[in-house]
């Protein structure tokens, strides 16, 4: 593009005669593609400072994408926008895509959490759609390739940065919606143009099967470890150790379901996409992650 852009300068100034005038140079931070990181990030770093930062964000758009995905928004299968209109669902998906080689996600809801606890975490499905969209052989490679790229392992970066950086990509107005507890021990994700008035229920149900079934399954199995005459007593130490954890999390679950997720679960809130992000995000009042200057 540098050398494009030069050659139609000295075009123009030969055609006008601007030689003492003007000069065909064109410096590499004025040509005007995201994917130069002369343009995007400055002249200040080296090289290798500026490969790394595009690496980076490359790679976190990719992850962007795969969520997309995910939720489908996208699809590997077929170019564009596939679901991006209000209260669509994984039906329509698949009017356009009837075999898909990575399938939409059926319920919009997506959980982030710290362990694979659910089958369709949100690290589970990115792990799959890496198999999938550049297969399998090449797959600890590419998992490997993110990760060092990103600067941590995928599923600390779903954790801590994915919203956030979500969040910036789209101006304050994001299209992924977190619901998220006070501490962050339960996160789910739903894309919001696929959001129906049951969602909220939906989302509730992920709540109850990870407190009721998996963290109390979890509680009791190391209730037995720290009694156990099988144990050494570092394990049991351990055991006692998680178990406190994992009552300090139920009870901030309990909370959060009480006096925020079930109420607003029987509410069946409506929305219109058409009144903007703005306007509907703040009738989730306290389900969702704070965004300062969107939040309720």
């Amino acid at each position: 593009m540098q050398r494009l852009e030069e050659e139609n300068n000295r075009i123009f100034i030969d055609a006008y005669g601007l030689q003492n005038e003007l000069t065909p140079d064109v410096p590499l931070e004025e040509v005007t593609l995201t994917c130069n990181p002369h343009y995007r990030y400055g002249n200040s770093k080296s090289e290798e400072e500026l490969e790394a930062l595009l690496l980076g964000d490359t790679m976190r758009e990719m992850v962007s994408y795969a969520v997309g995905c995910i939720f489908g928004r996208y699809a590997l299968d077929k170019p564009g926008l596939i679901l991006a209109n209000q209260g669509e669902t994984v039906d329509d998906y698949l009017k356009q895509i009837p075999e898909p080689s990575f399938q939409a996600d059926e319920d919009n809801v997506i959980p982030m959490l710290d362990g694979d606890w659910f089958t369709d975490d949100i690290t589970e499905r990115f792990r799959e759609f890496l198999r999938i969209a550049f297969g399998e052989e090449h797959y600890d490679e590419n998992l490997r390739f993110v990760e060092q790229a990103l600067g941590k392992d995928i599923r600390k970066y779903f954790l801590k940065d994915f919203y956030n950086d979500h969040v910036r990509r789209y101006k304050k107005r994001p299209i992924y919606w977190l619901f998220s507890s006070p501490k962050g021990s339960f996160n789910a994700l739903i894309y919001v143009h696929r959001y129906q008035p049951h969602t909220v229920g939906t989302v509730l149900e992920y709540l109850r099967d990870f407190k009721d079934e998996k963290l109390k399954a979890r509680k009791s199995h190391l209730e037995a470890v720290s009694i156990s005459a099988g144990a050494s007593q570092g394990e049991k130490t351990k055991a006692l150790k998680e178990i406190e954890k994992i009552n300090k999390i139920l009870a901030e679950l309990d909370d959060y379901e009480r006096d925020v997720l079930y109420p607003l679960a029987t509410e069946q809130v409506e929305i219109d996409l058409d009144d903007g992000v703005k306007t509907n995000y703040p009738k989730f009042g306290e389900a969702l992650k704070k965004i300062t200057g969107l939040s309720g």
